[in-house]
């Protein structure tokens, strides 16, 4: 109905009034992980990135489906291994070899503590260091718990990647470790026992729409690994390639082809013992998920139409963060309860934004819309990445959305 899943509808409707929720599909996670880990070129490994959606039922559908997961904080850390944990309590054992898929963790970002680093050897993770100080670091905290860690160097290349909302390499970064200055951190690791340096990490752009020219990016940095292992001396298990497949927000169904990037990957052949890592957040759970809130006002103000919802950009940042609309559908909702006339609008672009005190709280401008009252939802779907998780809740203490789950 109107754009709605039946499933999310009835989620939504259960609520009481004024509703505002996220609804996350379970089946919908699954789906789209299996078919990406198909699409993927044979021995690849595939995370999937916390950072992008870290609910713990998100994580616990993915858990039997993808590898392991890719964290960037000790909090991140603590769910994923919650999320191992339990897929192997599900196969009767807690032992981390012997839990199958989800059993990996990755630990990346620039910035990772003392107590960080301490955990991530603590939890058997591969670290992906981001500098020769963080390098150190690591090895120290390794030698102390009398253990090796295994180790890929970020590296943060002179050349070109595809374009994607963001860039991390081949530009003046904080991220990884400069190309110019690697030699010279390898050297480094071959000081410290502890760290077993087992590949590069080359995470490099997000939201890249353009599957050919993602899988040129893969083909190139496979190639790059290769021959910077050969030169220097590592014995090459893994080549991380990151995330950065796409999502196109405003097209009903666009994004990174998913076949045109399997068709144009499933020549590429990995050295044997190498393989490849891909971590994928946004792609595995955006359509996973909707928001959705209640209609509390319309109102018309020079001449243009607002309808003011129970909800916001503190619940959902991305469009105001990224500069663009994000289509919704309407959920009508007969029930009126009141003992005043209903306001609503007909056949009128209308502007979505939300209860906080700022004119940047938008979600949608412009949107046309043939009848729409007071007490409707707007569901925006293509919300399950990147949406409660980086936006900024505490502004103005309103109350939280609902968090319901389905499939």
């Amino acid at each position: 109905m109107n754009g709605v899943p039946e499933a999310v509808r009835a989620a939504l409707l259960s609520l009481p009034r004024p509703r505002c929720a996220y609804v996350y599909d379970r089946a919908a996670l699954q789906e789209r992980a299996r078919a990406v880990h198909g699409a993927l070129p044979k021995g690849s490994t595939l995370l999937y990135a916390v950072k992008a959606n870290g609910h713990p039922d998100v994580l616990d559908a993915l858990a039997g489906v993808v590898d392991g997961f890719e964290v960037a904080s000790a909090g991140e850390l603590a769910l994923a291994r919650i999320a191992r944990a339990g897929r192997a309590s599900s196969r009767g054992s807690a032992s981390v070899a012997a839990a199958g898929p989800a059993h990996e963790i990755h630990f990346g970002g620039p910035g990772k503590t003392e107590t960080e680093l301490a955990a991530a050897v603590e939890a058997e993770a591969t670290v992906n260091v981001e500098s020769a100080l963080e390098l150190r670091r690591l090895a120290v905290r390794a030698e102390s718990a009398g253990v090796r860690v295994n180790t890929t160097l970020r590296v943060n290349r002179a050349a070109a990647v595809p374009t994607g909302s963001h860039t991390m390499t081949g530009v003046p970064t904080p991220f990884g470790i400069d190309e110019a200055q690697l030699p010279d951190v390898i050297e480094l690791a071959w000081h410290h026992p502890a760290v077993r340096l087992v590949g590069f990490s080359l995470h490099a752009m997000s939201n890249n729409l353009d599957a050919m020219a993602h899988a040129r990016f893969v083909a190139d940095a496979l190639a790059w690994s290769v021959a910077t292992a050969n030169r220097h001396g590592v014995a090459l298990r893994t080549v991380n390639v990151g995330g950065g497949f796409g999502v196109d927000y405003t097209a009903p169904s666009g994004g990174l082809d998913l076949a045109a990037f399997a068709r144009a990957a499933e020549d590429l052949t990995l050295p044997e013992g190498v393989r490849l890592v891909f971590e994928l957040g946004r792609y595995l759970a955006a359509d996973a998920g909707w928001y959705a809130a209640e209609v509390l006002d319309l109102k018309q103000t020079h001449g243009r139409w607002f309808a003011v919802l129970r909800g916001g950009t503190h619940h959902f940042r991305l469009p105001a963060a990224w500069g663009y609309s994000h289509p919704f559908s309407v959920l009508p909702v007969d029930a009126w309860p009141y003992p005043y006339d209903r306001p609503e609008v007909h056949d009128a672009p209308v502007d979505a934004v939300g209860e906080l005190c700022t004119p940047r709280d938008v979600l949608t401008r412009g949107q046309h819309v043939a009848q729409l009252r007071v007490g409707d939802m707007l569901v925006f779907a293509r919300t399950g990445a990147y949406g409660w998780d980086i936006s900024h809740h505490d502004f103005l203490r309103h109350d939280p959305p609902a968090f319901l789950i389905t499939g």
